[in-house]
């Protein structure tokens, strides 16, 4: 993993401007003094059950891992554990304790109004998560949750959520469509409708944070925000994960960006956005576990983007690549009926420009399929702004830094041999497609000016200024 100085190196070259830390990390805090970046630190599950039972201990642990770096390093929330009542359940009875008690020692040193303190829980403490209206939490939890919420309330602060639909995707057994789970647009019919309150939905992730929202209603709260604190899709798995893939992240988490910036909200708090972490910032390659565990990335470890984030208007988003030089190029191994098929409708209702495809044109050579629809591929993905979802094509297509141009043959969006960007000037015709510790990156959208924010051996959150 790169070192606290080559991470917030990253950070500020990618001007992300938020930072959420797994644990106190002391080298990590003091690389992130005068930088600006807010941050949030954690307390790890194993030093729980202490500071639960302990004021004393809590003090001695908000001295040591806050007291001692503000206001030089700007930490603004604390993560008080982590999914407790699923992971560490035995240490349920003392998590509100513990929060109360990280909350008094801030008090006492008058930091209460600039940090908030709360907890993470995995979305599978709600039961019956749809219809929305009907889910409500897990009943074992009344006692806490209730406590909880309560001191949610009293404090200002707000409900931390875990949603992957990732994992519910693959836990449905083909009952929920990936699309849906992708945030893809789904025809009016295929939207999930709740009976009770005839709301529509058209992606998992909002259905699970209105659950959580009607989980709180049904123990009488109604005003405490939700931050999702984790989400994200590997982009890369085994065997038995056949849709942990570099296209699938690429377009969930695009897709993920684009509706939280858009300021959509949920369908029970339309135009309400859901500040949200996307996980994580690198991948981890000695993480126990399966293969999709270790590649839940934006970068692999050296700093290199993964896969390259996209935004209509705000241009590259967590690469290394400032001129914003991406394109879209055929899969090398996929399926040659398959790559005619997405050819022949780049060509004809994608209504790219192909006659530089033509014979006696500079793109005819080499001619072959992978070649061509490379080249068709990555005129539609220039013409549409470079959009989340429009280099995919049914799969057999990918984003590459790696300009294809060749001799006479200048792609659109290349900077051609005299350095200005070619474009593709056709029409715009409307896309058929949709589109050991770890560390995060979260975005965050304030007015008009886009910035990131990340999760420090964890995740990214997109927020808009409704919960700033």
């Amino acid at each position: 993993m790169p070192t606290p100085t080559q991470v917030v190196a990253l950070l500020k070259a990618q001007n992300i401007r938020h930072v959420r830390l797994y644990d106190a990390d002391r080298p990590m805090l003091l690389a992130l003094a005068n930088t600006g970046i807010e941050v949030t630190v954690s307390v790890p599950n194993d030093q729980l059950l202490g500071i639960g039972q302990s004021n004393a201990t809590a003090a001695n642990w908000v001295a040591r891992n806050v007291i001692a770096h503000v206001p030089t390093t700007n930490i603004t929330a604390i993560a008080v554990g982590s999914e407790v009542l699923t992971a560490l359940p035995n240490a349920a009875p003392v998590l509100v304790s513990a929060l109360k008690f990280i909350h008094s020692a801030l008090v006492a040193s008058n930091l209460d109004s600039q940090i908030k303190v709360s907890t993470p829980h995995s979305s599978s403490i709600i039961l019956d998560s749809f219809p929305p209206s009907q889910a409500f939490f897990n009943r074992t939890w009344d006692p806490v949750m209730v406590s909880l919420l309560k001191y949610l309330q009293s404090t200002g602060s707000y409900l931390m959520l875990n949603v992957y639909p990732y994992y519910d995707y693959m836990q449905s057994n083909g009952v929920i469509p990936l699309d849906y789970a992708l945030f893809r647009p789904l025809p009016p019919n295929k939207e999930a409708v709740d009976s009770n309150t005839l709301l529509h939905y058209t992606n998992v992730f909002d259905a699970l944070v209105d659950a959580a929202y009607f989980a709180m209603s049904y123990l009488n709260f109604t005003n405490i925000p939700i931050v999702v604190t984790e989400s994200g899709w590997p982009s890369r798995g085994d065997s038995s994960e056949p849709e942990a893939t570099l296209d699938n992240a690429n377009t969930y988490n695009s897709n993920l960006i684009k509706h939280v910036l858009n300021n959509t909200g949920t369908p029970k708090h339309p135009g309400i956005a859901v500040s949200t972490y996307i996980y994580e910032l690198y991948n981890e390659d000695l993480r126990p576990g399966s293969i999709s565990e270790k590649n839940w990335g934006l970068f692999d470890g050296n700093g290199v983007p993964v896969y390259v984030l996209h935004l209509t208007g705000a241009g590259t988003v967590l690469a290394n690549d400032t001129t914003n030089q991406t394109f879209c190029v055929a899969k090398e191994a996929a399926d040659p009926k398959m790559l005619q098929a997405a050819l022949d409708w780049a060509c004809g209702p994608g209504k790219v420009n192909c006659s530089p495809l033509l014979q006696g044109q500079p793109c005819y050579e080499p001619d072959n399929v992978v070649a061509h629809s490379t080249y068709a591929f990555n005129s539609y993905y220039q013409r549409m702004a470079k959009s989340p979802g429009t280099c995919d094509f049914k799969g057999v297509a990918t984003i590459t830094t790696t300009d294809p141009s060749h001799g006479l043959c200048v792609f659109p969006g290349s900077l051609g041999k005299n350095g200005t960007s070619t474009n593709d000037t056709s029409s715009l015709a409307p896309s058929s497609n949709s589109t050991t510790s770890g560390c995060l990156s979260r975005y965050r959208y304030s007015g008009d000016s886009f910035t990131i924010s990340v999760i420090m051996c964890g995740l990214l959150l997109l927020t808009s200024a409704t919960f700033l």
